[in-house]
């Protein structure tokens, strides 16, 4: 018996074993699972039972995988928004200023791990704590639903945003400028079409599958090839393919390993180095800094006059520090400007920070909804062009949730119902292409208290049926219903038992498991075409 190769065996259970005892345990305790995961690499950090080098590459293919996906859901005109660009800048400097004046003065007083810090150092520090986690923001958004919630597109802006600062710093900071080859780049535009004819090419499952690694480690080899950070490669290629009908497809064909290889990162974190008494004070003390990042958030996003309620779920999931800033201190440990065991502190305080966002991410909208009128004491007066008044007409119907399914119900309510009938989605491109289709379809966010409060008071709806990718947010818009004092009848799409039960438990009226019931309606349509 080779025993060496039992050895080995033996610790990749014990570490995945690990891995997944407290991701389960963080889930049952209603944290995300990714928290667990974190405790994980801690206590791996003690013990020499894991290949450092296969998780560093899982995460790097993670995090690549990860940003080609975000890259799919790109519009390039939510970029454009003061709301993210001015509040990004504003955000970074503000931050960067207000921190490193705060470590300096840790310095100067002589703190242990702080002293000895320059001006310099402390602001580099300073822009290590100014950005926020795309990982662990993407991963909470895509848990609860609200990766298309306008909230969400404004976190996901800022963060790409962010990046850019990120890839102009590592740029300046290891004294590189892209090379001349990287014009070659410009050739990608040209390209664009034959990658469109490729893909409409493999059609689906393994094949789709492939191509969708062959884009993202392609584009991120591409990009370092001519000095440019791989990460940024594989988003612009993600954006490149947008606006293609494949799009949405891709996307849940790669979630799955996405998932998979980002637990690499997770893991990685928490085994950069085991944790002192001093690092940890240091990490708790740096910790409770995220809030005044969130409270600059807030107050930027409101003063760009967005309402209160998107401006504190978009703060909400910004309210984090990024593994970006692992990088930046790990710059500074090399030069020598900082301690080594800053990047023990800074892992840390990520870990930390992950917590705090968790928690705050689980009870977000009840945060919102209990305090409600405190919140919009801080909203201005003036609204952007998406928060008007929205008129629903004579609908006696709604169809909350346009894709392939609310279409359908749409279709065929409208044969019955005539023009009675409206569709409500949370995404501008699915409303603006089912209106350029002739349907009556309404943006807007049906999980929103405020978004009922925005319905024309003279709406007729006695029916409402909800066609939504996720449950939780069926369940959200449900409570919102119940507490807008909606006397109508409920009808509710399902895929699980558990589900159906919960919802009619939540008070619907009539719930269509999605399996069970499309059995049993394609079985009528063929006894139909038959007879």
């Amino acid at each position: 018996m080779d025993f060496e190769w039992v050895t080995l065996a033996l610790n990749d259970f014990l570490w995945i074993g690990l891995t997944f005892i407290l991701g389960l345990f963080a889930k049952q305790i209603g944290l995300p699972p990714m928290v667990g995961f974190l405790a994980a690499g801690f206590l791996l950090s003690t013990q020499n039972i894991v290949d450092r080098a296969l998780l560093g590459k899982m995460a790097d293919l993670g995090i690549t995988l990860l940003l080609f996906t975000i890259g799919l859901k790109i519009n390039v005109k939510n970029l454009l928004r003061p709301q993210v660009w001015a509040v990004s800048s504003i955000h970074g400097l503000v931050t960067v200023a207000f921190f490193g004046l705060l470590v300096y003065v840790l310095a100067l007083m002589g703190t242990p791990l702080f002293n000895g810090i320059t001006i310099e150092n402390a602001l580099l520090i300073a822009f290590a704590l100014s950005f926020s986690s795309t990982v662990f923001v993407v991963k909470a958004m895509e848990n609860k639903g609200e990766m298309d919630s306008f909230h969400g597109r404004i976190a996901i802006g800022v963060l790409i945003i962010q990046d850019i600062f990120a890839v102009l710093f590592l740029a300046i900071s290891a004294n590189k400028m892209p090379s001349i080859w990287s014009l070659a780049l410009l050739l990608l535009i040209p390209l664009r079409s034959g990658l469109f004819w490729l893909i409409e090419q493999v059609g689906r499952g393994e094949l789709l599958i492939v191509y969708g690694f062959l884009l993202a480690i392609g584009g991120a080899e591409i990009f370092e090839l001519v000095g440019i950070k791989g990460d940024l490669g594989a988003l612009i290629i993600g954006m490149m393919f947008a606006t293609h009908p494949k799009s949405t497809e891709l996307v849940k064909t790669m979630l799955g390993f996405k998932d998979l290889f980002l637990l690499g990162f997770f893991l990685s974190i928490g085994l950069n180095g085991q944790p002192t008494t001093e690092v940890v004070i240091a990490a708790l003390v740096i910790t409770p800094l995220v809030l005044l990042k969130s409270t600059l958030f807030f107050t930027l996003f409101v003063k760009f006059k967005l309402r209160a309620r998107t401006a504190l779920l978009s703060t909400i999931s910004l309210s984090n520090y990024s593994e970006f800033g692992l990088i930046v201190i790990a710059i500074c440990v090399t030069n020598g400007w900082v301690d080594a065991q800053w990047l023990t502190i800074m892992a840390l305080s990520i870990a930390f920070s992950f917590v705090v966002s968790a928690v705050l991410n689980k009870h977000a909208h009840n945060l919102y909804n209990q305090y409600r009128r405190t919140w919009k004491k801080f909203q201005t007066e003036e609204r952007l062009p998406n928060d008007k008044i929205l008129d629903m007409g004579d609908a006696g119907v709604a169809v909350i949730g346009m894709g392939a399914v609310g279409t359908g119900a749409y279709d065929q309510l409208i044969k019955k119902h005539g023009n009675h009938v409206v569709g409500v989605d949370i995404d501008p491109d699915t409303v603006l292409g089912q209106q350029k289709q002739g349907r009556h379809v309404i943006l807007g966010d049906p999980s929103d208290a405020d978004f009922w409060d925005r319905v024309n008071k003279s709406h007729q709806l006695k029916w409402v049926l909800l066609t939504l990718p996720h449950f939780s947010t069926s369940m959200a818009v449900i409570e919102q219903l119940h507490a807008s004092g909606f006397s109508g009848e409920i009808a509710a799409t399902a895929k699980f038992s558990d589900e159906i039960e919960r919802l009619n438990a939540a008070g619907v009226d009539t719930v269509f498991n999605m399996y069970t019931e499309a059995g049993a309606g394609f079985a009528a349509h063929v006894l139909n075409q038959t007879q």
